[in-house]
């Protein structure tokens, strides 16, 4: 298995190219797109825009990222039951036209970037360090791997705000807004993990993933607990937070944290009942259930902060 397929030698088409990017990933940058709905120009067409290019610009980053990735690990993806299907893994992306991809859609990032100006550009070249240092190292770190993934949240939310700056420049990120993020990511990150665990075990792990030798199903979910509380409260704190309050004229967002702890819930339930979640993405995007606590989320945000 660990042999070089004989279809990697032709190349690969756009479908093949486009599936290694793992455009399924994507809803991940979605963090990018809030920024502009609570500074509350989502009616403005200038600031809308930048969102969509900010967007736009984190997928092809994180495209960039995963082609980086797979190239680096192709062998040992040929090992993994899922992982040997992917573009490159199986030969129908060759490694040749990987790389010439990678440099296209790396530089296609940095023109998005730059033309959103120096602090958004600086966001993005931290995203992008950050997830090369993991690729190179620190998915192998007890903690740090999953503290890690959470981060490259935490970057796409400040990223939604600094692109907003050279045409709001009053604009501000909330603190709680970034804790209530990275401990979403990182209860996603340990319930991942935790899936890892009791779908592959840790029999082979040196050879897919060897952090997993160091974690256990009970210290994750002691982990699981504890971000799952700290998302909850912090998130209930924000809404009536006097800064919030006084920047919003109003206490409406507290009508929003039935549904986010409904959200969490149903997200725990699906990964320690469902056995889900060890794709968070394909979780959070095929349960319908968490796809309406979404919405109604969003629309609730949306009602209260420009219907008021």
């Amino acid at each position: 298995m660990s042999a070089t397929p004989a279809t990697a030698v032709h190349g690969g088409g756009p479908a093949a190219f486009l599936r290694a990017l793992r455009p399924t990933q994507w809803i991940k940058n979605g963090l990018v797109l809030l920024g502009v709905v609570f500074a509350g120009t989502l009616a403005d067409p200038p600031a809308v825009a930048r969102a969509l290019l900010g967007f736009a610009t984190f997928c092809l980053l994180s495209g960039a990222v995963y082609l980086f990735n797979d190239l680096r690990d192709v062998e040992a993806d040929r090992l993994h039951p899922k992982k040997r299907l992917r573009p490159i893994a199986s030969g129908a992306l060759s490694v040749g036209s990987a790389r010439a991809g990678l440099v296209v859609v790396a530089l296609g990032a940095v023109a998005g970037a730059w033309a959103l100006g120096p602090w958004f550009l600086a966001t993005a070249a931290a995203y992008l360090a950050l997830n090369l240092a993991y690729s190179l190292g620190l998915k192998h770190v007890v903690l740090v791997d999953v503290m890690t993934l959470a981060s490259g949240f935490v970057l796409r939310a400040i990223a939604g705000v600094e692109l907003l700056r050279p045409i709001k420049p009053d604009v501000e990120l909330s603190p709680w807004l970034v804790v209530c993020t990275f401990f979403l990511a990182l209860l996603m990150a340990c319930g991942k993990r935790r899936q890892e665990i009791l779908h592959h075990g840790t029999a082979t792990a040196e050879s897919r993933r060897r952090v997993l030798l160091e974690y256990t199903p009970a210290f994750l979910d002691t982990l699981i607990t504890v971000c799952a509380a700290t998302t909850l409260v912090a998130y209930a704190i924000y809404t009536i937070w006097p800064a919030t309050v006084e920047k919003f004229h109003t206490t409406g967002l507290l009508w929003t944290v039935p549904f986010v702890t409904y959200g969490v819930f149903r997200y725990l339930w699906l990964s320690g009942v469902g056995h889900e979640g060890e794709d968070p993405s394909a979780t959070v995007t095929t349960d319908r259930a968490l796809l309406l606590a979404g919405f109604l989320w969003l629309a609730t945000v949306a009602a209260v902060l420009y219907l008021r």
